[in-house]
């Protein structure tokens, strides 16, 4: 396959109905959603991709019943660490993007534990966006950039997101049917191909995922220019 991406970006949507469709807990949704991510980080590795982010939790996710946030975190809690390893085994590394202060405190701290003990060396960087919201993220940049006495420039805000030091994505994938970027990294999408499916994220297969792949691969990316 030529023409890989650098970056992914997947917006993993459709756990809840794909749970409902089958009479089951929604919980039992984000399972599924958890364990088809491992597999599809180790495919983006070996398609030769370099970085894939993952849109874990939104910002306005946190406005979901408690019942399923809980059984959210308790995923975390139970899996993230077994996962994260399998990842280090492939020489990949972790980052974490969100406001970590909205989640739970051992959850937070399994997460940053994630990122800190990755690989330094990692030759592929599996991104989770947790408790994110670009708009917020845009604002938290400007902020800082503001602070720093830095002139406000576009280099200068990049550095800035919670993303620096990390190419834009030339791909972004969203499953589930929905057709908008639900505030996911909207400032580095700029310039993004994007691609929807109607599949279920739990469905979303290492074959669905190199639908995308070829898809990209035809388009012609001129970034504004002839």
């Amino acid at each position: 396959m030529e023409n890989i991406p650098l970056h992914v970006g997947l917006i993993m949507d459709g756990n809840g109905r794909w749970a409902k469709k089958r009479l089951m807990p929604r919980s039992l949704g984000h399972n599924a959603g958890m364990n088809r991510v491992v597999s599809l980080a180790e495919h983006a590795q070996k398609r030769g991709i370099k970085y894939l982010t993952v849109y874990a939790l939104s910002s306005e996710n946190l406005a979901r019943p408690k019942e399923e946030l809980e059984g959210l975190f308790n995923l975390f809690r139970k899996y993230f660490s077994e996962n994260v390893k399998k990842l280090y085994g492939q020489n990949a590394a972790v980052k974490i993007i969100g406001d970590m202060q909205g989640l739970p405190h051992d959850v937070a701290k399994l997460l940053a534990e994630g990122e800190a003990n990755s690989p330094k060396e990692a030759t592929f960087c599996m991104v989770f966006a947790i408790n994110y919201g670009s708009r917020k993220e845009i604002v938290r940049a400007a902020k800082l950039a503001a602070e720093s006495g830095e002139e406000i420039t576009e280099k200068t805000l990049e550095k800035y997101l919670y993303t620096g030091g990390i190419p834009n994505p030339d791909l972004i994938i969203r499953t589930g049917g929905e057709i908008r970027l639900s505030n996911f990294l909207l400032y580095q999408a700029a310039y993004s191909e994007l691609y929807f499916t109607d599949v279920l994220f739990p469905d979303f297969t290492e074959k669905e995922f190199d639908k995308a792949l070829k898809e990209f691969s035809r388009r012609d990316r001129r970034f504004g220019r002839v």
